[in-house]
């Protein structure tokens, strides 16, 4: 798949689930945070970026994520954090970057409210990581996540109620939780087939 495929894909494709999530009640209770799910082109192939967090984070330490953040009152909107928070995390700028769309808002059961954008990396960019919010920064090719072999889902019990828990391993990279439904999420709206 190409940008211009990966592009139309994104845009034609819906998920059946996406007219309902709007119709969710908004939870106040929980921190508001914003990801940039950055679809990043090298050598020809799709990339999807990822970065792996600190141990000594207090908020998911040592989990893979999408650069992103909790909600700043100076930012302008949810997109705004998530561009400051890529930026911040990975020198990746707004300028160097094409939002096109977002997926709907994801709870977790640590108390976020994490709205994904989608985005295209416009240019090649040298990540300049900040230590103290990122332990790794790489890439996982889209064509991977893509073939759903490589998605599993279990269900998990919290509080006497089940819930999907999805992970992906990748090399030496588990990549699991919000970051996991999320690529999930994306995978399923790009494909071509029926759900």
């Amino acid at each position: 798949m190409d940008l211009a495929e990966f592009r139309a894909r994104y845009s034609l494709n819906t998920l059946p689930i996406l007219d309902l999530i709007d119709t969710n009640p908004i939870d106040n209770k929980l921190r508001q945070a914003a990801v940039l799910i950055a679809i990043y082109e090298i050598d020809n192939q799709l990339q999807l970026i990822l970065t792996k967090r600190p141990p000594h984070l207090r908020a998911h330490p040592g989990q893979i994520s999408f650069p992103g953040g909790k909600v700043e009152h100076t930012d302008a909107n949810y997109q705004a954090t998530a561009l400051r928070e890529a930026e911040e995390e990975i020198g990746l700028v707004a300028s160097n970057v094409e939002v096109i769309g977002a997926l709907p808002a994801h709870k977790t059961f640590t108390g976020f409210e994490i709205t994904p954008f989608v985005a295209i990396v416009k240019r090649s960019f040298v990540p300049v990581i900040d230590p103290g919010e990122v332990d790794e920064y790489f890439t996982v090719p889209l064509s991977f996540l893509l073939k759903q072999y490589n998605r599993h889902t279990q269900r998990f019990e919290r509080r006497g109620i089940s819930y999907p828990v999805h992970f992906i391993p990748y090399k030496k990279h588990f990549i699991w939780g919000a970051t996991a439904a999320m690529i999930d999420l994306l995978c399923r709206q790009l494909s071509p087939s029926p759900r």
